[in-house]
């Protein structure tokens, strides 16, 4: 679905993006993850077609970014951070107005009842929430049915329950059949969200693979336990794949004193922070 090939970009005469090199595949949710200023919304905005002064390659669904036409918008639908809406209009009339600018758009009324604002359809989107303007602005993007979605931080700002409702959708939307990419900071989105991520870090790609395949190549899982002696409580920590060799864990286990156990795994936050040197949040 995408091929970046020697993808170089800058706003100055100093470079911002450098000899970058990835492909998406049809079908997967692909995640740029990145702290602030590193270089993710620009990248975004190449593949969208909105920066064109780049050099290298960039072809999206096979056309070259920088030379795309007005159909390309037609395969595309972008979720910005900050919800792109006319707020003296209903969400009906948003949605009736953009699904006017594409050849072919779905059923407001069926992605209103999909994302819970049926009722509230003929309210001004003033005042609606931030959660309520979120998944608005969600289903506008989905209103022509395009192949590939841009999500850009979609949970962003959101309270947990609709932070909940927007994965699900964008889990729907990849059982779907729909190519994913989102750009964001927050590493608990990309572990359960994304098939592959890709560390950015001042405009370079330090990492590519699945975050199990990240975490489990940087760092083992660990075990700590706890345990009383001497009527106070002990803490101990070893590598999960060195319990079987802990003579005091056994003993522990065998005379029922532990008082907790439990694992843990490096995060990718912890693996951004090793590879990088710099953390996503």
């Amino acid at each position: 679905m995408i091929q970046v090939q020697n993808l170089s970009f800058s706003y100055t005469k100093q470079s911002f993006i450098e000899n970058m090199n990835f492909q998406v595949q049809t079908g997967e949710i692909f995640g740029f993850l990145g702290p602030s200023g590193a270089g993710k919304s620009t990248l975004q905005k190449i593949l969208t077609g909105l920066l064109t002064q780049y050099s290298g390659s960039v072809k999206v669904n096979g056309t070259e970014a920088k030379h795309h036409d007005n159909g390309f918008y037609e395969q595309i639908g972008v979720d910005f951070e900050f919800p792109s809406l006319y707020e003296k209009l209903t969400a009906r009339e948003n949605l009736r107005f953009f699904g006017s600018l594409y050849k072919k758009a779905g059923d407001p009324e069926l992605l209103l009842e999909r994302v819970g604002l049926l009722q509230d359809g003929d309210k001004k989107v003033s005042d609606f929430s931030k959660g309520m303007k979120s998944r608005l602005n969600f289903i506008k993007a989905l209103l022509h049915d395009p192949a590939l979605l841009f999500l850009d931080e979609p949970t962003s700002g959101l309270d947990p329950s609709n932070a909940r409702v927007m994965k699900d959708m964008i889990l729907q939307e990849k059982a779907n059949g729909k190519t994913i990419i989102l750009t964001t900071h927050n590493m608990y989105d990309a572990t359960e969200l994304c098939d592959r991520v890709a560390f950015i870090v001042d405009g370079r790609l330090a990492a590519l693979d699945t975050p199990h395949n990240l975490i489990m190549s940087r760092g083992a899982s660990k075990v700590t336990y706890t345990y009383e002696q001497n009527n106070r409580e002990e803490q101990e920590e070893i590598r999960l794949d060195q319990t079987g060799l802990d003579e005091q864990l056994q003993r522990l286990i065998r005379e029922n004193r532990l008082r907790s156990i439990h694992s843990s795994e490096p995060t990718l936050n912890d693996i951004f922070v090793e590879l990088t040197g710099r953390k996503l949040q």
